[in-house]
């Protein structure tokens, strides 16, 4: 019998192990938040949440034996997450409190910071009211009201929203897999908010309130500088798009994901898939016929989007209806004008850098396209990654009727065409707006919808697991928030692939994807926050839909898999 192990008095104190190697003590019981705050190696942004042995919590959460534990800051994008949601339910609180008989709505996002939201039940808020709103949640952050949280039945919510004349929630909370629910409250104003909060509104010091079209915008720190509000940009393109959209769901009778759920319940799944993808071919339809009313200058096409928006669906469908309109798509590939790999500039870690625009021969881009669309032979490069060279392509004469397709992610930046062909160009952006979201205080990231389509494309495709493809995610968005939402607004139209069944439809394929994802790794994290994000989804029969739809790019089936643009 080994005598160095005998019963013992718990301790008063617990130890928690820093990801630097360093070593806490305290007393048990302490929160998370009081334990980093002794932590003298935490960074300068300011702490929202914790790491506990791997899983994400709360500051307020308590620390009851040793555990491993790491700060969340708002550098963090589940920090960023934290702090966003809890900035929602600060304006949330103090609407209620100024405009108590006006419904708020928290809209989507824009790409400087910040949440469109508007107002139903009374007129746009005027600057004047803005500024109330503005100073009453300034007064909430300096009186430092915690954000108390408590679980209850779902039964029990569902009779509170009944009678605070929430319909949205009550429709979702009737949907709901768990038997419980998590409220917060600040002062005496209680809510659903999907995720965690901050322990107190005094974490809240930085936001900003500006009028915004026929509403107004909630500013937000960006992760990269998370105490500084950055310049408010305006962005017509996108909001019109988004308005588009929300007619839409107002077409289908369908405004957040519990009034989708009650009309799958209500068996109308097959009615939602064929009238959405029916808009989206509308869609697409106008949008070739803009281009054939401009064919004579505008013959180069350029289609741009961050990942996973449907690109390449779409402009195979476009090419489609461009050939019914007498036209001739020809695609040209960008990675064709890749320079060669001693050329190709390297990123702050030393790695070379295939996304940015300085490893494309954009002379090389521009002679060929200038040639091409004179009607001269060109014999077009290929390049060879393997070898990291450009090789001899084919040899290519276009005819005069023939629209040259061109995909990539600086198909908006203006520097990819020289002078003298900014104007024969037509540009596209393409990406997933989703409108729909769970309530009218709790929204859908279009960032979230994308990585589930990839997660389910990924896996059949590739045979990525779903943690390969978390892990892949923060280089893929920070590539985009480089090289792509800094030139949307450039697009002479947008194309909005967001279609409003299709967390209904991923639900089934991503759900046991996300199960797979072990527990104690860095993309366990995210996985549960997606699980938990697709609860409140009910799934519909993806043999309902079109099997030339955006949707069968990520699950399978589309009869444009094999379909090629024509090329000379």
């Amino acid at each position: 019998m080994n005598n160095k192990i005998q019963p013992v008095t718990p301790r008063d104190t617990v130890e928690v192990n820093l990801p630097d190697g360093g070593v806490l003590s305290g007393p048990r019981g302490a929160t998370a938040g009081e334990f980093l705050q002794a932590d003298p190696g935490a960074g300068p942004a300011p702490l929202v949440a914790a790491i506990v042995n791997g899983d994400l919590r709360e500051l307020t959460f308590p620390i009851k034996m040793d555990a491993s534990l790491a700060p969340v800051s708002m550098s963090d994008a589940d920090g960023a997450r934290v702090y966003r949601r809890s900035l929602t339910f600060l304006l949330e609180t103090a609407f209620v409190a100024l405009f108590p008989e006006a419904v708020l709505i928290i809209d989507h996002s824009i790409s400087s910071g910040g949440y469109y939201c508007h107002v139903n039940g009374r007129p746009v808020l005027n600057r004047s009211e803005l500024q109330r709103l503005e100073a009453e949640m300034k007064r909430l952050v300096d009186a430092n009201l915690p954000f108390l949280r408590r679980e209850i039945p779902v039964a029990e919510a569902i009779v509170y929203f009944e009678k605070e004349n929430y319909p949205d929630k009550v429709s979702l909370l009737r949907h709901r897999r768990k038997p419980y629910v998590t409220l917060y409250s600040i002062g005496e104003h209680m809510d659903y908010h999907h995720g965690y909060m901050v322990p107190s509104t005094g974490y809240l010091k930085w936001l900003a309130l500006n009028p915004a079209d026929s509403g107004f915008t909630l500013r937000y720190p960006r992760r990269r500088a998370p105490t500084t509000i950055a310049p408010i940009e305006d962005y017509p393109k996108l909001m019109a798009t988004f308005h588009q959209y929300g007619q839409w769901l107002e077409r289908l009778g369908i405004d957040n994901v519990g009034a989708l759920n009650d009309a799958i319940e209500g068996g109308r799944s097959r009615e939602i898939i064929l009238v959405s993808e029916a808009l989206h071919e509308q869609n697409i339809t106008d949008i070739a016929r803009q281009i054939a009313h401009r064919r004579r200058e505008a013959r180069i096409v350029l289609i741009s989007g961050p990942s996973s928006s449907g690109k390449t669906t779409f402009s195979r469908r476009l090419a489609i209806q461009l050939l019914a309109l007498g036209l001739s798509p020809f695609a040209l590939e960008l990675d064709s004008y890749f320079v060669d790999r001693e050329k190709t500039p390297l990123d702050e870690k030393g790695q070379f850098n295939f996304e940015a625009l300085e490893a494309l021969d954009l002379n090389q881009l521009g002679g060929h396209l200038t040639r091409l669309i004179a009607g001269e032979t060109v014999t077009l490069p290929r390049y060879d990654f393997k070898v990291g060279r450009q090789v001899t392509g084919d040899a290519v004469q276009l005819t005069p009727d023939q629209i040259i397709i061109l995909e990539g992610i600086h198909g908006l930046d203006p520097r990819l065409l020289p002078g003298s062909l900014s104007g024969r160009a037509f540009r596209i952006y393409g990406a997933a707006l989703t409108q729909l979201n769970l309530d009218r205080h709790n929204r859908v990231s279009t960032a979230d919808t994308r990585l589930i389509r990839r997660i389910v494309r990924d896996a059949r495709e590739r045979g990525y697991t779903a943690q390969q493809t978390i892990s892949r995610w923060e280089s893929v968005r920070r590539g985009e928030e480089l090289y792509i939402f800094p030139y949307q607004e450039n697009a002479d139209v947008m194309f909005n692939s967001a279609l409003v069944y299709e967390m209904s439809a991923l639900q089934p394929l991503a759900e046991p994807l996300l199960r797979q994802v072990p527990r104690g790794t860095p993309e366990f994290i995210e996985a549960k926050r997606l699980l938990a994000f697709l609860e409140w989804f009910l799934p519909v029969d993806t043999d309902l839909i079109p099997d030339n739809s955006i949707l069968r790019e990520f699950i399978g089936g589309s009869i444009l898999q094999d379909f090629k643009i024509w090329k000379a």
